[in-house]
């Protein structure tokens, strides 16, 4: 079978390679330390519409003129379409993810709607590019979760063990997505869906390669150390006054620790969303792998 097809700039980068792990191979501790650098790298290339649009939320909210004629979440619109269309442009980002993409930000938006109007969070400044009380840029940052898991899944050539039946995880997903709105009526289940998904994920491990060697982790522990990381985002946007929580009116506060719960249950239906476009392949099914 044929190796992994890469996107122009990043077959580009791959040319750079050689002579650095010539370098680290000289020892043991300049090999892993190599590893782990890799490891960052690939996880910060993975990361870059989110991370770029986290620059855009700092950046307007620490220098947005308040006489400016356009407003601060407009401004982010236009700029959340731009970082999209340029990751296209370079090839960054296939059509196909971009598709899925584009589903994490209708069902985001959806979300975001029901949210707003439940209290859950507020959008505090006013802009014209808004549904109710939902700027639009609000879907771009759902669009970042899915944008992440597609690229981290290409570029660190992603296969797994014990992947559960796809019909199954269709039916968590479903599951998590209908209680994140059925709790403000009917009693919350997370604690179910928790046991659900590691009755269905908790055998499973996903590989991957930061360098040259394949690596393994449990599902449970990736999926949950990307909730961590989501939720520091979450901090970062909070911060930056993007959306505010309940208690957070007259100042930053750290988000609640309980967020994480969430954002773990998010990342199933990531996952389930982002395998519509790569589809789960069992490690060791290619020749070679």
């Amino acid at each position: 079978m044929t190796e992994p097809r890469r996107l122009p700039l990043e077959a580009w980068g791959r040319r750079w390679l050689g002579r650095l792990q010539t370098w680290a191979d000289r020892a043991a501790w300049s090999r892993y330390g190599f590893e782990f650098l890799m490891f960052g790298i690939k996880q910060g290339w993975a990361c870059l519409f989110g991370g770029a649009m986290l620059a855009l939320l700092l950046a307007t909210h620490l220098w947005w003129p308040d006489q400016a004629p356009v407003s601060r979440y407009d401004f982010l619109v236009v700029g959340a379409l731009a970082i999209q269309a340029a990751m296209l442009a370079l090839k960054l980002e296939s059509w196909e993810e971009a598709r899925v993409i584009f589903v994490f930000h209708v069902v985001g938006t959806i979300m975001e709607l029901f949210k707003t109007h439940a209290g859950s969070w507020i959008y505090p400044e006013d802009s014209l590019l808004r549904i109710g009380m939902v700027p639009l840029f609000s879907g771009f940052m759902y669009a970042a979760v899915g944008s992440y898991i597609a690229r981290i899944w290409r570029i660190f050539d992603i296969r797994f063990r014990h992947y559960p039946p796809l019909w199954t995880t269709w039916v968590l997903a479903a599951a998590i997505y209908v209680n994140f709105f059925a709790h403000h009526w009917l009693p919350d289940v997370r604690l179910g869906l928790f046991v659900l998904t590691a009755v269905l994920f908790g055998r499973g491990w996903f590989y991957f390669t930061p360098d040259r060697t394949r690596r393994a982790m449990p599902f449970l522990l990736g999926f949950f150390l990307v909730a961590v990381f989501i939720w520091l985002a979450e901090n970062v946007g909070t911060y930056a006054r993007a959306w505010v929580y309940p208690g957070q009116e007259d100042g930053w506060e750290v988000v609640s620790l309980a967020k994480l719960g969430s954002w773990f249950l998010l990342m199933m239906i990531s996952v389930v969303l982002v395998s519509l476009v790569h589809r789960p392949e069992e490690e060791g099914s290619r020749v070679g792998g």
